[in-house]
């Protein structure tokens, strides 16, 4: 049942907010505001230097409970998952499909979140049990595309990321998407010190979401 609440986090909030900064303690920082914004689920990528560190201060935090989700992304094999994973991470992402890691996460009972860009690929993840494919990079495509994958695939859950701006939002979920994954537009604020500012910036995309599904 965690899975299933983890995956109900994401679906429900709509937006998976992408960390990719500096420094671990900048990452928390960008978290809170985050959270604040009214966004409950966020990934910590691991090109950010102590992302574990981060992870784990964030998981004791907010007592690793479903109603706000850390996730690690730039996650490119099955070793880092799990170390990941046992610092906390409840649900695993990556720039591509691959196999190994599909079947950790699906032994630890943690979502996996793989990159795909064709409907082979797609297939492929669902064939290992994956629950949502994020569609990457998102800015190569148009929102019509996950419509047009769902015609032969109607049970995929597609995730777009990259690409994804408040122009444009509602377009990606009128078209059958899941939930966006979104970086740098949503985080921009924080490389001034200005956290208010994502908080702010976090609020205006999650009304957005709710507007494109009503």
């Amino acid at each position: 049942m965690k899975k299933v609440n983890i995956l109900k986090t994401i679906t429900d909030c709509g937006i998976v907010a992408i960390i990719r900064t500096e420094s671990k303690e900048e990452a928390v920082k960008i978290f809170d505001a985050l959270v604040a914004g009214g966004i409950k689920s966020i990934e910590i990528s691991y090109t950010t230097p102590g992302a574990n560190e981060a992870i784990q201060a964030i998981a004791a935090q907010y007592g690793n409970s479903s109603e706000v989700v850390v996730g690690a992304g730039t996650i490119l094999d099955a070793e880092t998952a799990r170390i990941a994973i046992l610092a906390g991470a409840q649900f695993i992402v990556s720039p591509t499909f691959d196999a190994q890691t599909a079947k950790l996460c699906n032994l630890y009972q943690v979502p996996y979140l793989p990159g795909c860009m064709t409907v082979t690929e797609m297939k492929t993840a669902l064939e290992y049990g994956v629950d949502i494919i994020k569609l990457f990079p998102g800015n190569m495509f148009s929102p019509e595309f996950v419509r047009a994958v769902k015609a032969p695939l109607p049970q995929v859950n597609i995730m777009p990321t990259g690409g994804v701006r408040l122009e444009n939002i509602a377009d990606w979920f009128k078209n059958g998407s899941v939930a966006v994954g979104i970086g740098d537009s949503l985080i921009a604020p924080a490389k001034l010190g200005d956290y208010e500012k994502v908080s702010q910036i976090a609020s205006q995309y999650l009304l957005k979401v709710q507007e494109a599904r009503h």
